[in-house]
């Protein structure tokens, strides 16, 4: 009778266990994370004086973090999730894209490779990678992108990459590994990963 009952026992497709996919903790932790990133993404710093315009805000750290700490998944949600809220208070599809491509850019293949050992030196390899993909993500996505909403033609984008472009987005890129860096162990311990 016990077998039967243990064959006949079924699954809650609406569940948010392990066995339904991501855990109501791990949902919350997105939440959570999602909210701390869209604060931050407010935060407009601007790091490079020959473009002012253009200003560091460090969401993408949050992002960096969740991947590296909770995997890939994670880090692509909270990469995707502030933008799309970011919406609401400040309607800018563009450049919300622009921050979507950036940041998943970064934080996905990051989290990829850490994931492998999870090593520090796993951690600093998943950064590289990751900024790596991330500036060419941001250059194509402003060779795309930027002529749609600004009104510039792609000759002028491309003449805007080595001065502009590149060196600022690198800033942006670095900032996030290096500030995700010094995180990662306090913050971790904190949650206990």
């Amino acid at each position: 009778m016990a077998a039967e009952s243990h064959s006949t026992k079924r699954t809650n497709p609406h569940s948010t266990s392990q066995a339904g996919g991501w855990s109501t903790n791990k949902i919350a932790t997105v939440a959570l994370l999602s909210a701390v990133a869209l604060v931050l993404s407010f935060i407009q710093i601007p790091v490079f004086p020959p473009a002012p315009y253009l200003t560091y805000d460090p969401s993408g750290v949050v992002a960096l973090f969740a991947g590296l700490a909770f995997g890939p998944a994670m880090g692509a949600a909270v990469s995707v999730l502030p933008w799309v809220l970011h919406l609401i208070f400040e309607f800018n599809p563009w450049g919300d894209l622009m921050a979507i491509i950036a940041t998943v850019a970064l934080a996905l293949p990051a989290a990829l490779v850490y994931a492998r050992s999870k090593t520090p030196r796993d951690m600093v390899a998943g950064m590289v990678v990751g900024g790596v993909v991330a500036l060419v993500a941001c250059i194509v996505g402003n060779l795309l992108i930027t002529p749609v909403y600004s009104g510039v033609t792609v000759d002028v984008v491309v003449s805007m990459i080595v001065p502009i472009l590149l060196p600022f987005n690198l800033i942006k890129i670095v900032l996030n590994c290096v500030i995700g860096a010094l995180v990662m162990k306090p913050l971790s311990k904190a949650i206990g990963r």
